[in-house]
């Protein structure tokens, strides 16, 4: 049992009953993945979703993490023999890691410093005397401490000596940095300078060139745009605040009188600010905007992908997908309505080859034979070229052609996962596979892909990796887990991410169906090698058999709550089929008749939904998009153009728009709309088509400046 004082603790913080976050946290340490315990344990949750469920077990990871540093620290204070029981209370009672190091700085072991020297020197009591405030004849009581044996050569030595150590202990004073850093959190500006002689190398940075800002109100997109600018080497940053205050706030802490022991304290005071506090609380003020900048930029990055892989998948047709090229040419393959490569060969139909007539004959025939329903084509190099010239073909059916965002596609065709897949094959013909599959089924794809490598973020190089992989990680189950898999069709990348599976079982499972064939029942998951009751609880819901003799085995009704539709179908004399089909059978179940200890209203209201609706793709029904037909390059955009365009990227200081023309245009957050936007998620979302207007085109920087005031920002995801 977890300890009462983290769940008391995050039940304050997050406004939830104790009892609630108790059951959420014995979930999680028992094994229950995010989502399970989201969609079916709702009664034991208080119907927390997922972000709360996942806030709950990194809050729970922080508590954990304090007190192993707790345990830690007091451990080292009892082998130095200080631990003193106000000092053991003060560390126990210590809420936050800055508080905790706080108290222990004193204590902790140092390299030699300037103070430490001095007290080798014996010059401690004089340090003492001085901070007493007592005396006015200090310079007088120096005079004993002169000791050239120890180095002390002059009563300056001495003073300077005892200032060292007084500034040491300014330094190390808890409650004197709790002030300073409450007055950094408050009035920090962060500021960045040119390194001379980088304003050419560096130009990408020039707004940052001269720049300040107050710390609290500075973005992240800016935090991490100056933090890189300074790792490369263009940058100084700086966090400061005004030396007098707090000069002025440490002296009401220090002085105690007016004579010159009050002023050697003064002169240890600014030392101590300038050597010593300031250097340490800037570092941690940094550290702190740089986490915050990262939260906030994964956050984005993170609904971002989510975005993406929920967007509206084709559904299974016959695709036919190219991967344009100039001189390469355009390699083109077929897929069924499964997915599987049945064909590829390269057409040439662009410079320097120019083979437009023979190329026109292949597709068409590729056309015929295959009884391609639609056309993917990547909007990469020659993209566009490509796209008009198969718009220009008059097949004999009707077919048709999309654009596809192709990022990624080129690591994914030179990974492992790529190879095993299609190992006689190059990569060329890999990309083309990948295009194709993206339009029948983005989420099922793109899983294959690491999420830094589709390009939907901002500065994701720059942050935290380990925090990105888990929140990119929480996405990638969510929108898979959300979605629901068909067990008998999905590849073994897509299985790996079904909650309680991973990459053996996925394997297993694969393994399985290659020996046995299709899965005809969600009991036969157990005959999986190593497929336990703890999996099959865990996964069991989020798995489809399209094909199952048991109706319930293709919705996302979990295999436990089947009795509960089964004593509803028979409390109305009907199958469960009939619950399924007919709506006037649906509207005559009393959900209270069937509450139990085990099953609440919750589950019961989402089993209800589910009859409805069996194994429903959450996920929009796809909408086809062109591009303008006569803008094809950056060169044809001109300022005053109204275009359609597509939402490539969100980030906090805008939009990027893909209008044809290899190069996305930004739409800045202040000219997202008529009104102030805050968050550009309150207006448009990824992948959604919008109306903009060029502002401005920079042909040298390739840089499209676009607007979208004034025009309609209706979502169309």
């Amino acid at each position: 049992m977890i300890s009462e004082k983290y769940t008391n603790i995050i039940a304050a913080e997050f406004h939830v009953g104790a009892g609630f976050v108790q059951n959420t946290i014995n979930l999680l340490e028992s094994g229950a993945t995010i989502p399970f315990i989201a969609r079916y344990r709702k009664e034991m949750t208080g119907s927390m979703d997922e972000v709360v469920i996942a806030q709950v077990r990194d809050r729970l990871s922080q508590l954990k993490d304090l007190d192993a540093r707790r345990a830690a620290i007091l451990k080292s204070l009892t082998e130095q023999e200080k631990l003193t029981p106000e000092l053991e209370t003060a560390v126990v009672n210590a809420a936050t890691m800055a508080e905790l190091e706080d108290i222990y700085l004193p204590y902790k072991p140092k390299r030699k410093t300037r103070a430490s020297m001095a007290r080798e020197k014996g010059l401690e009591p004089l340090a003492d005397l001085i901070f007493s405030q007592r005396y006015d004849d200090i310079e007088q009581r120096a005079v004993k401490f002169i000791n050239p044996e120890t180095g002390v050569n002059s009563v300056q030595e001495a003073i300077q000596g005892a200032l060292d150590i007084l500034a040491e202990t300014i330094n190390e004073d808890a409650y004197a940095r709790k002030r300073i850093r409450h007055l950094f959190e408050r009035e920090a500006q962060i500021s960045s300078r040119m390194v001379k002689g980088k304003d050419q190398d560096g130009i990408n940075f020039e707004m940052y060139f001269d720049y300040h800002e107050p710390l609290l109100k500075a973005p992240s997109h800016r935090v991490l745009a100056m933090f890189r600018g300074e790792n490369e080497g263009f940058l100084r940053v700086s966090v400061e605040v005004k030396d007098e205050i707090a000069q002025e706030i440490l002296e009401r802490i220090f002085v105690k009188g007016n004579n010159s022991s009050s002023g050697l304290v003064k002169k240890a005071i600014a030392d101590s600010c300038k050597r010593l506090l300031f250097p340490s609380i800037e570092t941690e003020m940094r550290q702190r905007a740089k986490l915050k900048a990262d939260k906030e930029a994964i956050r984005v990055f993170a609904e971002n992908m989510r975005q993406l892989l929920l967007a509206p998948p084709l559904g299974q047709k016959n695709v036919l997908a190219i991967d344009p090229g100039f001189r390469t040419g355009c390699k083109v393959v077929c897929l069924d309505k499964q997915g599987k490569l049945v064909h590829n060969e390269t057409i040439y139909p662009h410079p320097p080859q120019n083979e437009v007539k023979e190329s026109i004959h292949k597709i068409k025939s590729l056309v015929n034979a295959y009884k391609i329903e639609a056309i993917a084509i990547g909007n990469g190099t020659a993209g566009r070229e490509t796209e008009r010239l198969i718009r220009a073909i008059p097949f004999d059916r009707e077919v048709i052609a999309l654009a596809v965002n192709e990022s990624g596609a080129s690591v994914y065709s030179a990974s492992a996962v790529a190879r095993k897949e299609f190992p006689d094959y190059d990569v060329t013909v890999r990309g083309s596979v990948s295009i194709g599959r993206r339009l029948m089924d983005p989420l099922a794809e793109l899983v294959k892909i690491e999420p830094k490598s589709i390009g939907v973020g901002q500065y994701q190089h720059d942050v935290d990796q380990t925090a990105l992989m888990q929140s990119l990680e929480d996405t990638v189950v969510s929108c898979v887990n959300k979605v629901g898999v068909e067990v008998n069709t999905a590849s073994e990348e897509l299985l790996a991410y079904v909650s309680g599976l991973g990459p053996n079982l996925a394997k297993n499972i694969i393994g399985y169906r290659n020996e046995n064939g299709p899965f005809k029942s969600r009991s036969e998951f157990r005959k999986v090698n190593r497929f336990g009751e703890k999996a099959f609880e865990q996964s069991a819901g989020f798995l489809r058999i399209r094909d199952a003799k048991n109706p319930l085995d293709r919705s996302s009704v979990h295999p436990e709550s089947y009795p509960v539709v089964d004593q509803m179908a028979q409390k109305l004399d009907c199958t469960v089929d009939d619950l399924m089909t007919k709506a006037e059978l649906r509207s005559q179940i009393k959900l209270e008749e069937f509450v139990t200890h085990q099953v609440g209203m919750p589950t019961l209201q989402d089993i209800k939904l589910e009859l409805a609706k069996p194994g429903r793709d959450p996920r929009q029904q796809f909408e086809m998009f062109e591009f303008d037909k006569y803008i094809h390059s950056i060169g044809d955009l001109r300022k005053g153009m109204k275009l359609s365009g597509i939402v490539t990227n969100i980030t906090n200081f805008g939009i990027f728009v893909d209008l044809g023309v290899h190069q996305d245009g930004l739409v800045h957050i202040s000219q997202l709309a008529d009104r102030f936007v805050k968050d550009p998620n309150d207006v448009v979302k990824l992948n959604q088509k919008v109306k903009v207007e060029v502002l401005e085109v920079d042909m040298d920087r390739k840089r499209i400046q676009l607007t979208m005031k004034g025009q309609d920002t209706k979502t169309e995801v």
